[in-house]
């Protein structure tokens, strides 16, 4: 509810885009706190916080020609102010035109309010119409005092993405007055970066198009404005995601500017290592390793993602460059998101290199004082060839003697400040060479992202898997045949293979999916003949470790676990799984712990124990899931469901959304940024780096 006209605020201090929000007249800390939580922190970021609809306040309605259930804006005299003091007070406000009268319905107003509102003032009103007991009336309409001549507003009324206690009347009042000055500013000068362009893509100017997606005229196609497809808003969307590509353009050659150290394999050594391996490497894992063998060779420092699917045989592919970088006198730094992937890498690696005479060094947060003194001795003198952890690489008293290789797995899952922090302790003054580094996902990238969020790495695809891997069978089945499951479970164990049992809750609390695993574990056992064995994340190192273990020599029949397992966990005897509550659980989740299956050569189920009713997206995942084993396609539809920022993860991970872009929506434009970024790139360094920081991009993010 509103109670003063429209009129125009001024910033404190002229209009600079990049000026901290608290510089604005009449933002204090309580209102920029409820801004950064739209993402809003400068003043050009408030002129780039789009209405996601709009509304037609341009034309009075008559009173008496009202219809219920409609929305109108109405104008009249107030000829009565009531309180009335029933069980909850209200204040009843009366107001007439030449055609009638209307009242207006506060349940919640204060006495500042009552003071202000007063008899023979004209209001301005906009709602909802109800037909109440005394005729028709306006429940907490937006309102404003006026003059009786003020004219009506000669373009649509945005409707902003806002929080509580920050209104939409203070939205547009600000955003008004803010796109007024730099309207007024920037009046009549070129915009270069359209006119570059005009040749591929003709645009709307900067200015109008900013002035379009504020303000725009009854006549405009407001379909097109709210899917975001009109002129104006193709106009931002190119320059921000041409900006957002430029950036990592720059990032990639920073990182290229700077020096590595040459690592040349050493042929006896390599030999050694695919001797001892009980498997050859696949076509696709040979080709990987020689686009690696190409870039350690050179002292720019490598930045290259492998991505696969699920069982590809990435491990291995890092392991080959762990070889080049021994074979130079390096050590390398691998990094896994869990301590279970942690510790399977540390065996892994432990089995292929210590009959190498190649040190391991395991580093957990959770070692205890000693273990973990002597661990950061043997890395500070360079007595560990090969260091695997998790957060625990991060921290201060880690320090390599000679890092010549980072190794990166489930990237996505590490903040933007953790894998920076790595690449630092590389380069010190005994060693100021850059690592290279290498980046693994299991998690298959849609083209669109790969072009957008990562286009500052080279990319490799393992695209097969190793000969023998059978096909997962897929069932969708409701809880209702809990005991069906249980009994096929029992058979699986009578001949002699292990199950799987995942436990998943809605809620994002560690605690409470580690109880579920536990009772899940409890009742499984009371079931069955055979030994249940449990897993969660918040157990002991040595505990956790103990159990995989007994799984994986198949002293434990059935490991009952939360996501924890989600990833790296390679027992090839497992030949079911079951996911209890799978709708709560991504595409990319799921379809990363079906991977823990089919990793032998005997057939493998994934049941997908679902609760019902399924929602329309849930029931769209779960049908992806039963049709398709193809982790691309799975990318590709998950990409489709949940959007860019819950596939890359963001939320836990701090890396960018958008501010107008949607690479889903917008996908015709990303294939076309490269070829537009190359048209622009010549422009001066200054006028390009002001438009990369105008949309916020730059610093830690695309460094990582």
């Amino acid at each position: 509810m509103v109670i003063k006209a429209l009129a125009p605020t001024k910033s404190a201090l002229p209009f600079d885009w990049f000026s901290p929000i608290h510089m604005l007249k009449g933002v204090g800390a309580k209102i920029a706190e409820k801004l950064e939580k739209l993402q809003i922190f400068s003043m050009g970021d408030l002129l780039l916080h789009c209405p996601f609809r709009y509304e037609n306040r341009t034309q009075l309605t008559p009173i008496s020609y009202l219809i219920p259930e409609q929305f109108a804006v109405v104008q009249g005299k107030i000829i009565d102010v009531k309180i009335v003091k029933a069980r909850k007070k209200r204040c009843l406000i009366t107001i007439v035109d030449k055609t009638g009268a209307l009242q207006l319905l506060f349940f919640h107003f204060h006495a500042k309010q009552q003071e202000i509102w007063k008899v023979d003032m004209i209001l301005r009103c906009f709602g909802q119409i109800k037909a109440g007991t005394r005729g028709l009336q306006i429940v907490h309409p937006e309102m404003e005092i006026i003059d009786k001549n003020q004219p009506m507003p000669s373009h649509l009324t945005p409707v902003y993405p806002t929080v509580a206690g920050l209104s939409q009347f203070w939205l547009r009042r600000t955003i008004y007055s803010l796109l007024d000055q730099y309207t007024e500013r920037f009046k009549g000068q070129e915009d270069i970066f359209a006119n570059q362009l005009s040749t591929l893509r003709p645009m709307l100017p900067w200015i109008e198009s900013l002035n379009v997606i504020h303000r725009p005229l009854p006549e405009v196609d407001q379909e097109a404005l709210i899917q975001r497809t009109h002129p104006a808003f193709s106009r931002l969307i190119s320059e921000e995601l041409i900006c957002h590509h430029l950036s990592l353009q720059k990032i990639r050659q920073q990182a290229k500017a700077r020096q590595a150290t040459s690592l040349n394999v050493d042929e006896s050594l390599l030999d050694a290592f695919l001797k001892n391996l009980p498997f050859a490497l696949t076509s696709a894992q040979q080709h990987v390793w020689q686009d690696i063998r190409r870039d350690v060779a050179l002292i720019t420092p490598m930045l290259r993602l492998i991505q696969g699917d699920v069982g590809c045989g990435k491990t291995v592919v890092a392991a080959l460059a762990a070889v080049a970088a021994l074979s130079a006198g390096k050590q390398v730094a691998i990094m896994a998101p869990t301590e279970i992937l942690a510790e399977q890498h540390y065996h892994q690696f432990n089995q292929w290199f210590l009959s190498l005479n190649f040190r391991c060094e395991f580093l957990s947060s959770k070692l205890k004082a000693k273990a973990k003194r002597n661990a950061l001795e043997n890395i500070t003198l360079g007595l560990a060839n090969i260091v695997i952890g998790t957060q625990a690489l991060f921290q201060d008293d880690v320090q390599f003697n000679a890092l010549g290789l980072i190794i990166i797995d489930e990237q996505h899952r590490f903040g933007v400040h953790q894998r920076l922090s790595l690449q630092i302790k590389g380069t010190t003054s005994l060693n100021p060479t850059c690592p290279h580094q290498l980046i693994m996902t299991a998690t298959p990238i849609p083209r669109t992202l790969a072009m957008s969020h990562y286009a500052h790495l080279d990319i490799s695809v393992i695209d097969g898997l190793p000969p023998g891997r059978q096909t997962i069978t897929t069932l969708t089945i409701p809880q209702s045949r809990r005991d069906e499951i249980i009994e096929r479970m029992n058979a699986v164990c009578e001949r002699g293979q292990q199950v799987y049992w995942v436990c998943t809750l809605i809620e994002e609390s560690d605690v409470l999916q580690c109880q579920a695993a536990e009772v899940a574990a409890q009742e499984l056992q009371a079931l069955v003949s055979h030994r249940v064995g449990l897993v969660h994340g918040r157990m002991e190192t040595s505990e956790k470790e103990s159990i995989m273990q007994a799984f994986y020599a198949g002293e434990i029949s059935i490991l009952v676990a939360t996501t924890v397992i989600e990833v790296g966990v390679n027992v090839p005897n497992a030949t079911l799984m079951v996911i209890e509550n799978p709708e709560r659980l991504g595409l990319a989740q799921l379809h990363q712990l079906r991977g823990r299956v089919g990793r032998g050569s005997e057939q493998s189920f994934c049941v997908l124990l679902y609760s019902a009713p399924l929602s329309e997206m849930a029931q769209s995942r779960l049908k992806i899931m039963r049709e398709t084993a193809d982790g691309f396609v799975i990318a590709e539809a998950d990409l489709a469901l949940r959007g860019p920022g819950e596939v890359l993860g963001v939320r836990q991970t701090g890396a960018l959304q958008f501010k107008v872009a949607d690479l889903v929506r917008d996908e015709e434009i990303v294939r076309a940024i490269p070829s537009w970024a190359d048209k622009i790139s010549h422009l001066s360094v200054p006028l390009l780096e002001r438009m990369i920081q105008r949309w916020g991009f730059g610093g830690e993010y695309g460094q990582a």
